[in-house]
């Protein structure tokens, strides 16, 4: 039991070697391999973006803000920066490819939820 514990918490916060793992896997799974990021990385400055791709030198940023989320969430938005390796703009083309994802929809209302209720301080009781 406690060795499934830990795998489920090793997926759930990914080092970035297990991001560029995930990456590639979900490249392959969903965008047959075509999406091919040289390196995938945890950074703690993005306080308004879940993440960012710059296509030009195949890197991906992902927002240490989603560690301990559902990895389905964390897989949509590794997805959505794949995505912009092949297509940089959020034009049709784009939506098309990232909605082979699933759990996109699911996951792109999840991430505004949780947006919502952090900007929004607590009601009193």
């Amino acid at each position: 039991m406690l060795d499934r514990l830990a795998a489920r918490e090793r997926r759930r916060r990914p080092t970035d070697e297990g991001l560029l793992t995930r990456a590639r896997e979900l490249s392959a799974k969903f965008l047959d391999g075509k999406a091919d990021p040289a390196s995938v990385r945890w950074v703690d400055n993005q306080q308004h973006r879940w993440g960012s791709c710059t296509p030009e030198n195949g890197t991906i940023r992902i927002s240490t803000r989603l560690k301990g989320l559902p990895e389905w969430v964390i897989d949509y938005v590794i997805i959505h920066e794949l995505v912009h390796l092949l297509v940089p703009s959020h034009g049709p083309a784009f939506w098309t490819l990232v909605e082979q994802y699933p759990r996109a929809e699911r996951a792109r209302g999840f991430l505004e939820g949780f947006s919502a209720a952090s900007q929004t301080p607590p009601e009193e009781c």
